[in-house]
């Protein structure tokens, strides 16, 4: 029985790994740690908290992990590394996640996939970018789902943006945990207190899910992103990708290429990408060095294997072995439930509700996130700038029409209702 110690929990982690529990647990014993990802303060030590795990957990644990993007991946990777455990260093997880660093492995690995790009410097009123084409998308250089991202027309709203007092302050307090990274843990000349503008990308957003074992990278699968036409917001993941084959293995050969550089080891990662049909070109968004704990339930529905599963051998150097279309169902989705003006929750459903719902159809999980009374009107940060995302279910289904309807029956039985605000 192995131990492996979870850090920043997210909201993904308990549940799925209580559902695909009894395919780990006579091997692993998890061990959820505090705090967690919801509960880190803007200010909170991170370099203090990694000192107490290393003194605290050496001998104890077997291996570490995390479904937290900031700052989970970097301190499992930098516990593990000063353990002497299985994972990768925590600076490559630092140039895998700042989106400049990024940038230039990407385009070293795959520079047909790569858009163009340039730093911008917030401190400077025309961004110290003389040269920046517009029509352009700028977003931080580390950030999180679309906040202080948009499009750019032109340098009056380049200005416009940077001169923001939401720019600042986004600055000065969301990456200042980053900035106790990058100092401690790399060499990097520009920490996350930069921006980065890219040539606009078209086309269907997908994302590549992954793991890196014994130097070879695998793909578990690839899911469709289906978004909201007015603004953007993602409405629903589907597996598996709809994508012709010969495009999926095109976006398969990115992913193993530009991972492969980025030199991650015994870690899970995610790579979303764009593949325009009228041009057929694929381009690369982002890379997330750890596992999309939102998705790893729809592998297990479709493929028969968990991804929190390939977590759990990575993290004590045991190769992976996942299954292939073994599940119970041929399509699955991960659902976000949406309101895109400003309401109050006049009725939520209570445990019961959420247990009767989810027992509908087998495999259904629900991560309910509103109660009754809360006002749903801010749509900025932690949401994504034009709605607000107040539950999220996850099933399967034998076929897409039969998926829809599942859904529909899920949504109806939770049963919440707003006002408008």
């Amino acid at each position: 029985m192995k131990r492996v110690l979870f850090v920043f929990p997210t909201a993904w982690d308990a549940r799925q790994l209580a559902g695909c529990r009894a395919a780990w647990c006579d091997r692993y014993e998890v061990v959820l740690d505090d705090p967690n990802d919801d509960d880190c303060a803007w200010d909170y030590d991170v370099l203090a908290y990694i000192g107490r795990a290393v003194e605290e957990r050496r001998g104890k644990i077997d291996g570490v992990a995390s479904s937290s993007d900031y700052p989970g991946a970097t301190v499992a990777g930098a516990i593990a590394t000063r353990l002497g455990l299985p994972g990768t260093p925590p600076e490559k997880l630092m140039r895998a996640s700042h989106k400049y660093y990024s940038r230039l492995l990407q385009r070293e690995a795959a520079p047909e996939a790569t858009p163009g790009f340039t730093l911008v410097d917030p401190r400077r009123p025309d961004g110290g970018v003389p040269d920046l084409g517009f029509p352009c998308f700028i977003k931080p250089v580390k950030g999180a789902f679309s906040v202080m991202s948009g499009r750019l027309d032109g340098r009056v709203e380049l200005e416009a943006f940077l001169a923001r007092p939401e720019t600042r302050e986004f600055v000065r307090w969301y990456v200042l945990i980053f900035n106790q990274l990058v100092r401690a843990l790399t060499d990097f000349e520009f920490d996350g207190s930069w921006f980065i503008a890219e040539e606009l990308i078209r086309g269907g957003l997908v994302t590549v899910d992954g793991f890196v074992s014994r130097g070879r990278v695998e793909i578990l699968g690839i899911v469709d992103s289906e978004l909201d036409a007015r603004t953007g917001s993602f409405t629903r993941f589907v597996y598996p990708s709809s994508l012709p084959e010969d495009v999926q293995e095109r976006v398969r050969d990115i992913a193993r290429r530009v991972v492969g550089r980025l030199g991650l080891a015994e870690f899970a990662f995610n790579v979303e990408m764009m593949f325009d049909a009228s041009t057929d070109r694929i381009q690369i968004v982002e890379v997330n060095p750890r596992i999309a704990g939102q998705f790893a339930d729809l592998y297990e529905k479709v493929d028969g294997t968990n991804a929190y599963e390939a977590v759990l051998d990575l993290a004590t150097g045991a190769v992976p072995s996942p299954k292939r279309r073994t599940g119970t169902c041929a399509v699955a989705a991960s659902v976000p439930m949406r309101v895109f003006e400003p309401v109050r929750v006049a009725r939520a459903p209570e445990d019961a509700d959420v247990r009767a719902a989810e027992s509908l159809f087998p495999g259904t999980r629900v991560w309910a996130k509103s109660r009754a009374g809360d006002d749903l009107s801010h749509f900025g940060w932690p949401e994504d700038g034009h709605s607000f995302r107040y539950a999220v279910m996850n099933l399967g289904a034998a076929d897409p029409a039969e998926l829809a309807r599942r859904i529909d029956a899920v949504r109806d039985r939770l049963g919440y209702r707003f006002e408008r605000i």
